[in-house]
Protein backbone atom coordinates (compact mmCIF):
# COMPACT_ATOMS: atom_id res chain seq x y z
CA UNK A 1 0.00 0.00 0.00
CA UNK A 2 1.35 3.10 -1.16
CA UNK A 3 1.74 5.77 1.54
CA UNK A 4 -0.29 8.28 -0.02
CA UNK A 5 -3.08 5.63 -0.03
CA UNK A 6 -2.21 4.95 3.61
CA UNK A 7 -2.45 8.84 4.30
CA UNK A 8 -5.88 9.48 2.82
CA UNK A 9 -7.67 6.56 4.43
CA UNK A 10 -6.49 6.99 7.62
CA UNK A 11 -7.56 10.71 7.29
CA UNK A 12 -10.72 10.11 5.99
CA UNK A 13 -11.99 7.96 8.78
CA UNK A 14 -10.54 10.13 11.14
CA UNK A 15 -12.88 12.93 9.75
CA UNK A 16 -15.89 10.49 9.75
CA UNK A 17 -15.44 9.49 13.26
CA UNK A 18 -15.65 12.81 14.62
CA UNK A 19 -17.87 14.30 12.02
CA UNK A 20 -20.99 11.25 13.51
CA UNK A 21 -19.65 10.92 16.73
CA UNK A 22 -21.23 12.23 19.80
CA UNK A 23 -19.72 15.27 21.72
CA UNK A 24 -21.15 13.69 24.90
CA UNK A 25 -22.31 10.17 25.67
CA UNK A 26 -25.37 9.32 28.15
CA UNK A 27 -24.89 6.24 29.32
CA UNK A 28 -22.35 5.45 31.70
CA UNK A 29 -20.68 2.36 33.28
CA UNK A 30 -21.65 0.10 36.19
CA UNK A 31 -19.75 1.37 38.95
CA UNK A 32 -19.69 5.12 37.46
CA UNK A 33 -23.84 4.94 37.31
CA UNK A 34 -24.53 2.95 40.88
CA UNK A 35 -22.38 5.06 43.03
CA UNK A 36 -23.19 8.42 40.92
CA UNK A 37 -19.82 9.70 40.41
CA UNK A 38 -17.50 10.47 37.71
CA UNK A 39 -15.59 7.81 35.38
CA UNK A 40 -12.50 9.99 36.69
CA UNK A 41 -12.83 9.08 39.82
CA UNK A 42 -10.99 5.53 39.55
CA UNK A 43 -9.92 5.91 35.72
CA UNK A 44 -7.31 8.35 33.59
CA UNK A 45 -8.58 7.49 31.03
CA UNK A 46 -10.64 4.16 30.70
CA UNK A 47 -9.87 1.33 31.05
CA UNK A 48 -6.34 2.60 32.62
CA UNK A 49 -6.72 2.48 36.42
CA UNK A 50 -5.34 5.39 38.88
CA UNK A 51 -4.56 4.69 42.31
CA UNK A 52 -7.65 5.27 43.81
CA UNK A 53 -9.75 2.98 41.45
CA UNK A 54 -6.81 0.31 42.15
CA UNK A 55 -7.99 1.01 45.69
CA UNK A 56 -11.78 0.46 45.60
CA UNK A 57 -10.70 -2.95 43.27
CA UNK A 58 -9.18 -4.02 46.43
CA UNK A 59 -11.84 -2.70 48.65
CA UNK A 60 -13.77 -5.23 46.80
CA UNK A 61 -15.47 -2.42 45.11
CA UNK A 62 -17.48 -0.49 47.77
CA UNK A 63 -17.03 2.98 48.99
CA UNK A 64 -15.82 3.29 52.46
CA UNK A 65 -18.72 5.19 53.59
CA UNK A 66 -21.36 3.70 51.70
CA UNK A 67 -25.21 3.96 52.33
CA UNK A 68 -25.63 0.56 52.83
CA UNK A 69 -29.97 0.83 53.23
CA UNK A 70 -29.95 2.80 50.18
CA UNK A 71 -27.51 0.26 48.01
CA UNK A 72 -28.65 -3.01 49.32
CA UNK A 73 -31.59 -5.32 49.88
CA UNK A 74 -33.04 -5.32 53.57
CA UNK A 75 -33.85 -9.20 53.88
CA UNK A 76 -33.99 -9.08 57.85
CA UNK A 77 -30.90 -11.09 57.86
CA UNK A 78 -27.09 -9.61 58.88
CA UNK A 79 -25.28 -12.56 57.12
CA UNK A 80 -27.47 -11.78 53.59
CA UNK A 81 -26.16 -8.60 51.82
CA UNK A 82 -27.89 -8.49 47.96
CA UNK A 83 -27.38 -5.84 45.75
CA UNK A 84 -30.53 -3.35 45.35
CA UNK A 85 -29.24 -2.97 41.16
CA UNK A 86 -26.93 -5.94 39.49
CA UNK A 87 -24.63 -3.94 38.66
CA UNK A 88 -23.62 -4.50 34.42
CA UNK A 89 -21.23 -2.56 31.83
CA UNK A 90 -20.72 -3.33 28.15
CA UNK A 91 -17.79 -2.29 26.45
CA UNK A 92 -17.41 -1.95 22.81
CA UNK A 93 -13.88 -2.12 20.79
CA UNK A 94 -13.97 -1.01 17.51
CA UNK A 95 -11.19 -0.53 14.77
CA UNK A 96 -9.62 0.11 11.35
CA UNK A 97 -6.82 -1.63 10.30
CA UNK A 98 -3.93 -0.60 7.73
CA UNK A 99 -1.30 -2.70 7.71
CA UNK A 100 2.01 -2.53 5.17
CA UNK A 101 3.12 -5.84 3.10
CA UNK A 102 -0.10 -7.77 4.09
CA UNK A 103 -2.00 -9.96 1.69
CA UNK A 104 -5.41 -8.26 3.52
CA UNK A 105 -3.32 -4.72 3.82
CA UNK A 106 -6.75 -3.31 5.35
CA UNK A 107 -9.07 -4.36 7.08
CA UNK A 108 -12.62 -3.05 9.41
CA UNK A 109 -12.28 -4.85 12.73
CA UNK A 110 -15.64 -3.57 13.55
CA UNK A 111 -16.14 -4.66 16.69
CA UNK A 112 -12.53 -6.33 17.75
CA UNK A 113 -14.86 -6.67 21.05
CA UNK A 114 -17.82 -6.63 22.89
CA UNK A 115 -18.21 -7.61 26.39
CA UNK A 116 -20.47 -7.45 29.31
CA UNK A 117 -18.97 -6.72 32.65
CA UNK A 118 -20.08 -7.39 35.95
CA UNK A 119 -18.47 -6.24 39.83
CA UNK A 120 -19.68 -5.15 42.91
CA UNK A 121 -20.00 -6.47 47.02
CA UNK A 122 -20.95 -9.98 48.41
CA UNK A 123 -20.68 -9.02 51.67
CA UNK A 124 -18.46 -6.73 54.23
CA UNK A 125 -15.02 -6.64 52.56
CA UNK A 126 -16.20 -9.12 49.74
CA UNK A 127 -16.44 -8.70 46.33
CA UNK A 128 -16.83 -10.43 43.44
CA UNK A 129 -15.95 -8.95 39.06
CA UNK A 130 -16.40 -10.83 36.38
CA UNK A 131 -16.62 -10.37 32.61
CA UNK A 132 -18.19 -12.18 29.34
CA UNK A 133 -16.74 -12.11 26.00
CA UNK A 134 -19.38 -11.92 23.66
CA UNK A 135 -17.02 -11.16 20.94
CA UNK A 136 -13.64 -10.71 20.35
CA UNK A 137 -12.04 -10.94 17.23
CA UNK A 138 -15.25 -12.22 16.12
CA UNK A 139 -15.42 -15.66 18.13
CA UNK A 140 -17.40 -15.81 21.58
CA UNK A 141 -14.76 -16.54 23.66
CA UNK A 142 -16.42 -16.91 26.71
CA UNK A 143 -15.86 -16.07 30.79
CA UNK A 144 -12.34 -14.41 30.79
CA UNK A 145 -11.33 -12.42 33.97
CA UNK A 146 -13.74 -13.85 37.00
CA UNK A 147 -13.04 -14.21 40.90
CA UNK A 148 -13.78 -13.11 44.37
CA UNK A 149 -12.09 -10.98 46.46
CA UNK A 150 -11.46 -11.05 50.23
CA UNK A 151 -10.82 -7.84 51.30
CA UNK A 152 -8.60 -7.27 54.86
CA UNK A 153 -8.55 -10.32 55.93
CA UNK A 154 -8.46 -10.55 60.26
CA UNK A 155 -8.34 -6.68 60.16
CA UNK A 156 -4.96 -6.58 58.45
CA UNK A 157 -3.69 -5.37 54.78
CA UNK A 158 -4.16 -9.07 53.27
CA UNK A 159 -6.20 -9.63 50.51
CA UNK A 160 -6.92 -12.86 48.68
CA UNK A 161 -8.59 -13.58 45.43
CA UNK A 162 -9.94 -16.80 43.87
CA UNK A 163 -10.72 -17.66 40.15
CA UNK A 164 -9.52 -16.51 36.93
CA UNK A 165 -7.18 -13.55 36.37
CA UNK A 166 -3.94 -12.70 33.88
CA UNK A 167 -0.68 -13.72 35.62
CA UNK A 168 0.81 -10.34 34.54
CA UNK A 169 -1.68 -8.37 36.26
CA UNK A 170 0.51 -7.19 39.32
CA UNK A 171 2.79 -6.29 36.96
CA UNK A 172 1.28 -4.54 33.93
CA UNK A 173 -2.20 -5.12 33.38
CA UNK A 174 -3.09 -6.13 29.69
CA UNK A 175 -6.96 -5.30 29.75
CA UNK A 176 -6.22 -1.80 30.83
CA UNK A 177 -3.90 -0.85 28.36
CA UNK A 178 -4.75 2.15 26.34
CA UNK A 179 -2.86 0.93 22.95
CA UNK A 180 -4.22 -1.71 20.64
CA UNK A 181 -0.44 -3.16 20.61
CA UNK A 182 -0.62 -5.87 23.22
CA UNK A 183 2.38 -6.21 25.90
CA UNK A 184 3.73 -8.71 23.69
CA UNK A 185 6.52 -10.65 26.39
CA UNK A 186 3.21 -12.21 28.58
CA UNK A 187 1.79 -13.69 25.93
CA UNK A 188 4.86 -15.26 24.38
CA UNK A 189 4.93 -19.39 24.69
CA UNK A 190 8.40 -21.07 23.26
CA UNK A 191 7.07 -23.83 21.25
CA UNK A 192 4.32 -25.51 22.07
CA UNK A 193 4.19 -24.92 25.97
CA UNK A 194 1.09 -24.51 27.48
CA UNK A 195 2.31 -21.82 30.43
CA UNK A 196 2.82 -17.76 29.75
CA UNK A 197 1.72 -14.73 31.80
CA UNK A 198 -1.68 -14.43 30.27
CA UNK A 199 -4.75 -16.07 31.46
CA UNK A 200 -4.97 -18.83 34.31
CA UNK A 201 -6.91 -20.03 37.03
CA UNK A 202 -5.40 -20.23 40.49
CA UNK A 203 -5.27 -18.22 44.24
CA UNK A 204 -3.70 -14.58 44.41
CA UNK A 205 -2.76 -13.33 47.97
CA UNK A 206 -1.78 -9.54 48.31
CA UNK A 207 -0.31 -7.94 51.37
CA UNK A 208 0.30 -4.12 51.73
CA UNK A 209 3.04 -2.45 54.21
CA UNK A 210 2.36 1.06 54.47
CA UNK A 211 5.20 1.87 57.00
CA UNK A 212 7.52 1.06 54.02
CA UNK A 213 5.36 1.42 51.06
CA UNK A 214 6.02 -2.66 50.22
CA UNK A 215 3.89 -4.51 48.39
CA UNK A 216 3.81 -8.29 48.24
CA UNK A 217 2.26 -10.51 45.62
CA UNK A 218 2.07 -14.44 45.78
CA UNK A 219 0.04 -16.74 43.27
CA UNK A 220 -0.71 -20.27 42.78
CA UNK A 221 -1.49 -21.05 39.95
CA UNK A 222 -2.77 -24.43 37.07
CA UNK A 223 -0.19 -23.22 34.99
CA UNK A 224 -2.14 -23.88 31.67
CA UNK A 225 -3.89 -21.04 30.89
CA UNK A 226 -7.94 -21.20 30.59
CA UNK A 227 -8.77 -24.02 28.37
CA UNK A 228 -11.60 -26.09 29.31
CA UNK A 229 -11.55 -29.16 31.35
CA UNK A 230 -10.76 -32.53 30.12
CA UNK A 231 -12.72 -35.77 29.98
CA UNK A 232 -11.75 -36.07 33.71
CA UNK A 233 -13.47 -32.85 34.60
CA UNK A 234 -10.08 -31.47 35.40
CA UNK A 235 -8.67 -28.33 34.48
CA UNK A 236 -5.14 -28.59 34.87
CA UNK A 237 -3.32 -30.90 31.88
CA UNK A 238 -0.59 -32.29 35.03
CA UNK A 239 -0.31 -32.53 38.79
CA UNK A 240 1.92 -29.81 39.26
CA UNK A 241 0.91 -26.13 40.61
CA UNK A 242 3.29 -23.07 39.21
CA UNK A 243 3.84 -20.19 41.85
CA UNK A 244 4.38 -16.37 41.65
CA UNK A 245 5.94 -13.46 43.60
CA UNK A 246 6.60 -9.83 42.92
CA UNK A 247 7.82 -7.23 45.77
CA UNK A 248 7.41 -3.81 45.23
CA UNK A 249 9.12 -0.69 46.97
CA UNK A 250 7.94 2.78 46.64
CA UNK A 251 10.44 4.82 46.74
CA UNK A 252 9.67 8.60 47.45
CA UNK A 253 6.34 9.20 46.34
CA UNK A 254 7.18 9.06 42.56
CA UNK A 255 9.21 5.82 42.18
CA UNK A 256 8.38 2.37 42.48
CA UNK A 257 10.65 -0.72 41.85
CA UNK A 258 9.86 -4.23 42.06
CA UNK A 259 11.03 -7.72 40.98
CA UNK A 260 9.09 -11.00 40.03
CA UNK A 261 9.81 -14.05 39.96
CA UNK A 262 7.96 -17.33 38.48
CA UNK A 263 8.26 -21.26 39.18
CA UNK A 264 6.79 -23.96 37.37
CA UNK A 265 6.42 -27.33 35.46
CA UNK A 266 4.40 -28.62 32.83
CA UNK A 267 4.25 -32.49 31.21
CA UNK A 268 3.44 -32.68 27.68
CA UNK A 269 4.32 -35.97 27.25
CA UNK A 270 4.98 -39.38 29.98
CA UNK A 271 8.37 -39.41 30.71
CA UNK A 272 9.03 -35.87 29.63
CA UNK A 273 8.65 -32.41 32.18
CA UNK A 274 9.74 -28.79 31.48
CA UNK A 275 10.93 -26.65 34.21
CA UNK A 276 9.89 -22.96 33.78
CA UNK A 277 11.04 -20.05 35.63
CA UNK A 278 10.85 -16.37 34.79
CA UNK A 279 12.60 -13.19 36.55
CA UNK A 280 13.19 -9.53 36.06
CA UNK A 281 12.68 -6.25 37.52
CA UNK A 282 10.24 -4.05 36.81
CA UNK A 283 10.00 -0.20 37.72
CA UNK A 284 6.54 2.64 37.75
CA UNK A 285 7.63 6.21 37.59
CA UNK A 286 4.86 9.27 37.90
CA UNK A 287 6.26 12.73 37.37
CA UNK A 288 3.14 15.10 36.79
CA UNK A 289 1.81 14.46 33.56
CA UNK A 290 3.96 11.92 32.54
CA UNK A 291 4.02 7.83 34.00
CA UNK A 292 6.56 5.31 32.66
CA UNK A 293 6.22 1.60 33.11
CA UNK A 294 9.08 -0.85 32.16
CA UNK A 295 9.61 -4.51 32.38
CA UNK A 296 12.33 -6.78 31.97
CA UNK A 297 11.25 -10.37 32.03
CA UNK A 298 14.01 -14.28 31.29
CA UNK A 299 12.62 -17.24 30.78
CA UNK A 300 14.27 -20.33 31.10
CA UNK A 301 12.55 -23.75 29.78
CA UNK A 302 15.00 -26.52 31.22
CA UNK A 303 13.62 -29.42 29.32
CA UNK A 304 13.23 -28.04 25.37
CA UNK A 305 12.41 -31.57 24.23
CA UNK A 306 8.54 -31.29 25.78
CA UNK A 307 8.35 -28.17 23.52
CA UNK A 308 8.15 -31.13 20.93
CA UNK A 309 6.53 -34.31 19.61
CA UNK A 310 7.36 -37.69 21.50
CA UNK A 311 10.55 -38.30 19.90
CA UNK A 312 11.94 -34.93 18.67
CA UNK A 313 15.98 -34.75 18.98
CA UNK A 314 16.65 -32.86 22.05
CA UNK A 315 18.32 -29.68 20.90
CA UNK A 316 20.31 -28.40 24.22
CA UNK A 317 19.69 -28.35 27.82
CA UNK A 318 17.88 -25.04 28.27
CA UNK A 319 16.17 -22.58 26.36
CA UNK A 320 15.80 -18.78 27.32
CA UNK A 321 13.32 -16.12 26.24
CA UNK A 322 13.80 -12.62 27.11
CA UNK A 323 10.96 -9.55 26.80
CA UNK A 324 10.88 -6.14 27.41
CA UNK A 325 8.16 -3.77 28.01
CA UNK A 326 8.02 -0.28 27.70
CA UNK A 327 5.05 2.11 27.95
CA UNK A 328 5.36 5.86 28.52
CA UNK A 329 2.02 8.39 28.64
CA UNK A 330 1.91 11.84 28.79
CA UNK A 331 -1.64 12.94 29.93
CA UNK A 332 -1.08 16.87 29.97
CA UNK A 333 -3.84 17.73 32.52
CA UNK A 334 -3.41 14.40 34.14
CA UNK A 335 -6.51 12.75 35.29
CA UNK A 336 -9.08 15.61 33.39
CA UNK A 337 -7.17 15.31 30.39
CA UNK A 338 -9.17 15.45 26.91
CA UNK A 339 -6.06 13.91 25.40
CA UNK A 340 -3.42 11.61 25.82
CA UNK A 341 -0.32 10.05 24.31
CA UNK A 342 1.21 6.44 24.49
CA UNK A 343 4.68 5.20 23.50
CA UNK A 344 4.81 1.77 23.86
CA UNK A 345 8.19 -0.80 23.06
CA UNK A 346 7.83 -4.23 23.03
CA UNK A 347 11.26 -6.63 22.42
CA UNK A 348 11.03 -10.83 22.49
CA UNK A 349 14.28 -12.84 22.08
CA UNK A 350 13.76 -16.05 21.17
CA UNK A 351 16.56 -18.77 21.35
CA UNK A 352 17.20 -19.13 17.87
CA UNK A 353 19.54 -22.52 18.37
CA UNK A 354 16.17 -24.33 19.97
CA UNK A 355 13.08 -22.72 18.37
CA UNK A 356 11.36 -21.92 14.91
CA UNK A 357 9.49 -18.78 17.38
CA UNK A 358 10.17 -15.67 15.02
CA UNK A 359 12.00 -12.27 17.75
CA UNK A 360 9.56 -9.90 18.00
CA UNK A 361 10.31 -5.95 18.25
CA UNK A 362 7.91 -3.08 17.67
CA UNK A 363 7.73 0.65 18.67
CA UNK A 364 4.30 2.42 18.61
CA UNK A 365 3.20 5.50 19.25
CA UNK A 366 -0.62 6.44 20.04
CA UNK A 367 -2.67 9.25 20.58
CA UNK A 368 -6.09 9.03 22.34
CA UNK A 369 -9.20 11.83 22.49
CA UNK A 370 -11.48 12.15 24.69
CA UNK A 371 -15.30 12.82 23.28
CA UNK A 372 -16.97 11.88 26.33
CA UNK A 373 -15.50 10.31 29.71
CA UNK A 374 -16.67 6.65 28.56
CA UNK A 375 -16.08 7.61 24.74
CA UNK A 376 -12.45 7.70 23.05
CA UNK A 377 -10.71 8.22 19.79
CA UNK A 378 -7.76 6.41 19.24
CA UNK A 379 -5.00 6.85 16.33
CA UNK A 380 -2.16 4.61 16.46
CA UNK A 381 1.20 3.61 14.16
CA UNK A 382 2.99 0.76 14.89
CA UNK A 383 6.42 -0.32 13.42
CA UNK A 384 7.46 -3.82 13.24
CA UNK A 385 11.50 -3.53 13.29
CA UNK A 386 11.81 -7.41 12.57
CA UNK A 387 9.71 -7.19 9.92
CA UNK A 388 10.28 -3.61 8.93
CA UNK A 389 6.89 -2.98 7.41
CA UNK A 390 4.37 -0.75 9.40
CA UNK A 391 0.79 -1.00 10.49
CA UNK A 392 -1.76 1.80 11.10
CA UNK A 393 -5.02 2.01 12.86
CA UNK A 394 -7.44 4.34 13.99
CA UNK A 395 -10.56 2.74 16.58
CA UNK A 396 -12.80 3.82 19.11
CA UNK A 397 -13.33 2.36 22.40
CA UNK A 398 -16.92 2.94 24.30
CA UNK A 399 -18.30 1.88 28.08
CA UNK A 400 -21.43 2.22 29.13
Amino acid sequence: MSKCRWITWTLGLLAGLLAVLPEDAGAIPAFARRHRISCTTCHAPFPKLKPYGDEFAGDGFAMPAEDQDRDYIIAGDDLLRLNRDFPIGVRFDAYGVLEEDADVDNDLQTPWGLKLLSGGTLYKSIGYYFYFYMSERGEVAGVEDAYVHFNDIAGQPCDVMVGQFQTSDPLMKRELRLTFEDYEIYKARPGSSATNLAYDRGIVITYGIGATGTDLVGMVVNGNGMDEAGDDHKFDRDSFKNVGLRASQAIGEHLAVGGFYYRGQEKAHPGWENEITYYGPDLNLVAGPIELTAQYLLRTDSAPATLYSPGAVKPKEEIETSGIVAELIFAPHLDQSRWLVTLLYNRVDYDQDALVEADYETATASFTYLLARNLRLLAEYTRDVEAERSRGGLGLVAAF
